[in-house]
């Protein structure tokens, strides 16, 4: 769901993705179908839901034109008339550069634990500039499912979405559509054994240009990303090692960051149906631009090359442990918590799933199994029962 992502996570543009409403309930629907319940025999997923009573949005069409397969990976999918920005110099350029390094990194990183199996790759473009590369690796001897994309976009939004992103635009301007650009690299890495832990991590940039009818307005920019962290059973040395790895990488830059965007994390992977979080968190960050642009673009290099220390090495040491059915069947029901969290909360792949983004990319994060018991809950005391408890209530590991 990169693409999408890039341009979701971005908390003033939630709004592109939903149709016009105005509810006092709870839950109000983002389309005019209903919602059924299920039989005994079928799940099916919902449609997204929105959480906010008495919030109006706005449908908004963003254009971002189909992709064509390519057979073999460009040395950039920057635009050649992008201005400057094919330059080696330019921060497109150079969080292209990031990113696609990031991906081989981890890649690479991934196929030496599995001893043998390789990710398969997809390469696509879009005749209007941009493209990416899908790498997924299924059923190893390690992970059950591996999938490190990297996704550069070209597209254009309407004025009521650049109104949003820019917030200070008057009521009786009206720009005409918003060209933008985003960029990132975006993985899930869902391993097989049940103690070894599931991690996500995504780093994107993101940039609009100026009303072509609003000539001067100024390029809004904005860096967003993170790490986190979910295990299904707990072991505290693994769980400080990936926040202190996560914490190294912030105090380079800003003391504030990691308390600041631990608590961020927290927040973003919350279930609110099942009042717990996805995971153990690790860091979150959006929307930000307050600092110097070169500054935040090392900070994002930083974070993304610190997934590979933070992760690895609890993968090497979890993934031959012996386990039981009942610690598979305890993975399998947090797997259900991780496909609930991403179908029905998480911005990037919703909005995906409703504009015609790449659906594989949309849906490479989703688990290849995962399990529903009713009403199921944990013996206050065992193991599975303190990752329940440490997801309903974060803890400060560091």
């Amino acid at each position: 769901s990169l693409s999408i992502h890039l341009l979701l996570q971005h908390r003033k543009m939630a709004s592109h993705s939903l149709t016009l409403f105005s509810s006092s309930s709870t839950f109000a629907p983002f389309s005019s179908h209903q919602i059924h319940s299920p039989n005994l025999s079928t799940v099916r997923f919902p449609r997204p839901i929105n959480t906010k009573p008495n919030h109006h949005s706005l449908r908004c069409s963003v254009s971002i034109e189909k992709e064509v397969p390519e057979t073999e990976r460009p040395f950039t999918f920057l635009r050649d008339s992008d201005d400057d920005s094919t330059h080696s110099s330019s921060v497109r350029a150079r969080f292209e550069a990031m990113i696609r390094a990031a991906q081989d990194s981890v890649c690479e990183a991934i196929e030496a634990v599995e001893s043998g199996p390789k990710f398969k790759e997809d390469v696509w473009s879009r005749p209007g500039g941009g493209g990416g590369i899908s790498r997924v690796l299924q059923d190893g001897n390690v992970f059950e499912k591996a999938g490190v994309n990297v996704s550069v976009v070209y597209g254009v939004m309407p004025p009521e979405a650049y109104r949003a992103a820019k917030g200070s635009a008057s009521s009786d301007q009206k720009p005409g559509p918003v060209p933008f650009f985003a960029a990132g690299v975006s993985s899930v890495l869902h391993p097989k054994n049940p103690f070894a832990p599931t991690l996500h991590f995504n780093y994107r940039y993101f940039e609009t240009d100026a009303p072509k009818d609003v000539p001067g307005a100024p390029r809004q920019w904005w860096f967003g990303g993170g790490t986190d962290f979910t295990p299904a059973y707990i072991f505290e040395d693994d769980v400080k090692h990936f926040h202190t790895i996560q914490k190294q990488a912030c105090d380079k830059f800003d003391p504030s960051f990691y308390p600041r965007f631990k608590k961020w994390c927290d927040d973003y992977f919350y279930i609110k149906h099942r009042d717990e979080r996805r995971g153990l968190g690790g860091i979150f960050f959006d929307d930000l631009n307050d600092y110097d642009q070169e500054m935040l673009l090392k900070f994002s290099t930083e974070c993304a090359n610190s997934v590979v220390p933070a992760y690895i090495p609890i993968v090497e040491k979890r993934k031959d442990m012996e386990f039981t059915e009942k610690h598979k069947a305890w993975q399998q029901l947090r797997r259900g918590r991780y496909v609930e969290f991403n179908l029905v909360y998480d911005r990037g792949t919703t909005f995906g799933l409703k504009t015609g983004g790449r659906i594989e990319s949309i849906l490479v994060s989703l688990p290849l199994s995962a399990r529903w018991e009713y009403d199921h809950k944990p013996e206050e005391g065992t193991e599975e029962w303190k990752l329940l408890d440490a997801c309903i209530n974060p803890k400060e590991w560091i």
